[in-house]
């Protein structure tokens, strides 16, 4: 079918299901201006008619077509016979294009092209090609799945040459993938292993429910995994499917290990690997032995990789020499210069919105370090203002009376803040015991400053209305921290700009450890309180927090061992024993005695006589 101008192809190529995809192809430009049911192009530099079009596809699509990158675009670039240079190609129907062409008042040879391709579908024509094109872009069986691990497993992991372009972002929530993510069948598994993971009863399921930010990391794995197929191993169509392969599962540890990313990394990912693999368990069809084999094959292989990439040892030197480090005192004095002058600068040029941006950098520095003992930062992330009077937040929490964590105003005269922690890491271990203190005064005082006109000002500048954001802390755009990552850059940037390193913030409790256990601790909190607020105990302290615990009992004790041998000399020299000898008269024995007591030890003698008193 062809008009004056244009070229139109039928193409049956098998996305998540068969498809028949329309392609019109300009003769003179060779380039793609529509692909249809779903796909076209962006139409910048063509005529103004067709730039009409391409508005007019945005909205009545609302915006909401999604771009088509890497084999998708390649294949469908192949199919049309034309160059790799094509523009970003998106998805929209086909109902919406010949609506949009009828509105933009295209020629009629392209309306009615379009027409016949509509309304006479037995009489369109499937473009071949030779096997040698499709082969590159073969799609995996539509068939039902085979719910059995790909045998036999790999007994060592391959080795891996990382590829020129590693560090690009190759999951599938970077944006050139991202279309994919919202494909039929993978979507449909991701809502099953997410029902199965999360359900507060499943038991079928080993183990109790993943939390949100447990099921998070899940996710994130699961997409990394995916997308590592599809952008390295060349998977069109990847699915949950992809983690029965168990030689797929190796190569991506291989690539991590060459990528030198930490042990940690990639046995979560083997965790997440095996709560995958017990998903398919609990389908129909999920009693074959290579589950439990797989399961075991897991397993073992988490285990080597912990033995043999075992976690980097750190100390404070070592992490101060690459500027990730900041001991106590100083991280102290640089908080505190952050809160005067944000104060003298409120005081002298009033509320505006960089004077109320240092007042909440400075209060949440406050926070962070200096007047409370390191609080996690999910808490801080979380914590609601006094203004909030909605429900919990938190979303695993399950009291309707739950106010989440909170800042709270007891009384304004004499100013008393308290802070209500009940959902912590901890909280499920406790007994769902709640973290609760009052605010020291200098910090309460900065708070309630930073809560009236300060947060007023910020919350208005970012064009929300009144207490829109409910958390007390907020990024540059008016929004909390939901995101870890997002309060780690904020945080960074923040503190070199005050002329410190880019430590991370979590580090910060690490510093606090290291001064409190060190031999020059000052006067403070006790131990157990501060452990308490933190959100864990001591001996947590001990295993992960306090970095020179060996070094730091090592070097005690070999100190201490040149004040016992004094002592030990000391004591021989005034307690030295009168020795005297005396021969028995009727045994080979020697007599030793002295002042105080005296005692037979055995002598060498080779006569038959004392063989014979030994044996009587």
């Amino acid at each position: 079918m062809s008009s004056s101008e244009y070229t139109f192809k039928l193409v049956q190529v098998c996305l998540p299901e068969p498809s028949k995809l329309v392609v019109m192809c300009d003769k003179r430009k060779r380039q793609c201006v529509c692909l249809c049911q779903v796909y076209k192009s962006c139409l910048d530099g063509l005529l103004p008619n067709y730039q009409a079009f391409y508005r007019v596809c945005s909205r009545l699509t609302k915006h909401q077509s999604t771009l088509l990158s890497g084999q998708d675009k390649q294949l469908l670039v192949a199919l049309a016979g034309m160059d790799v240079s094509v523009p970003h190609v998106a998805v929209v129907s086909l109902a919406v294009c010949c609506r949009a062409l009828k509105l933009c008042k295209v020629p009629a040879a392209v309306l009615h092209a379009f027409d016949d391709i509509r309304l006479k579908p037995a009489s369109q024509v499937v473009l071949g090609l030779p096997e040698h094109i499709l082969a590159a872009h073969a799609q995996p069986s539509p068939n039902p799945v085979q719910l059995q691990m790909t045998t036999p497993f790999p007994v060592t992991l391959p080795e891996c040459a990382l590829p020129a372009d590693f560090k690009k972002q190759h999951g599938l929530l970077a944006k050139p993938h991202k279309h994919l993510v919202h494909r039929a069948v993978l979507a449909q598994h991701m809502g099953e292993f997410k029902s199965f993971s999360t359900s507060p009863f499943q038991l079928n399921r080993k183990g109790i429910a993943h939390s949100s930010r447990t099921w998070q990391n899940s996710e994130k794995h699961v997409y990394l995994f995916l997308g590592y197929c599809h952008h390295y191993q060349q998977v069109s169509q990847p699915t949950l499917q992809l983690f029965l392969s168990s030689p797929l599962i190796a190569q991506f540890v291989s690539f991590h290990i060459a990528a030198g990313h930490s042990q940690l990394y990639i046995r979560n990912f083997l965790s997440c690997a095996k709560c995958v693999l017990r998903w398919w368990q609990s389908k129909p069809g999920g009693n074959h032995p290579s589950f439990v084999a797989g399961l075991e094959w897991l397993q073992t292989l988490g285990l080597q990789v912990a033995d043999q990439l075992p976690r980097p040892s750190k100390d404070p030197k070592g992490l101060a020499d690459i500027g990730k480090w900041m001991c106590a005192a100083d991280l102290v004095h640089t908080i505190h210069g952050a809160e005067q002058q944000s104060q003298a600068q409120m005081q002298q040029q009033g509320v505006t919105v960089e004077t109320s941006r240092d007042m909440h950098d400075a209060a949440l520095a406050a926070m962070i370090f200096s007047h409370l003992p390191p609080v996690r930062l999910s808490c801080i992330r979380s914590l609601v203002g006094p203004a909030y009077l909605g429900p919990c937040l938190h979303p695993d929490c399950k009291e309707p009376s739950c106010e989440g964590n909170r800042l709270s105003i007891m009384s304004e005269s004499p100013l008393l803040m308290r802070i209500s922690l009940p959902h912590h890491k901890n909280a499920r271990k406790w007994g769902k015991a709640v973290i609760e203190f009052d605010v020291p005064s200098d910090l309460a005082q900065l708070l309630h400053t930073y809560l009236g006109a300060p947060r007023k000002a910020l919350l208005e500048h970012h064009l929300l209305i009144g207490d829109a954001c409910p958390y007390v802390f907020m990024d540059m755009h008016g929004r909390g921290f939901v995101a870890a990552a997002v309060l780690t850059l904020y945080w960074q940037k923040w503190l070199v700009s005050r002329g410190g390193v880019p430590m991370n913030p979590s580090m910060c409790r690490q510093v606090f450890v290291d001064e409190r256990q060190s031999d020059s601790a000052t006067a403070g909190p006790s131990n157990q309180g501060a452990a308490v607020v933190m959100g864990h105990s001591v001996k947590q302290w001990d295993k992960w927090y306090d970095m020179q615990y060996h070094p730091r009992l090592a070097q005690n004790a070999v100190d201490g061992m040149q004040s016992w041998r004094a002592a030990m000399l000391q004591s021989h020299t005034l307690a030295a024993p009168d020795l005297t000898l005396s021969t028995a008269l009727h045994c080979g024995h020697v007599l030793v005695s002295d002042s105080e007591e005296s005692q037979y030890q055995s002598c060498c003698s080779d006569s038959d006589s004392d063989i014979d008193i030994e044996l009587d």
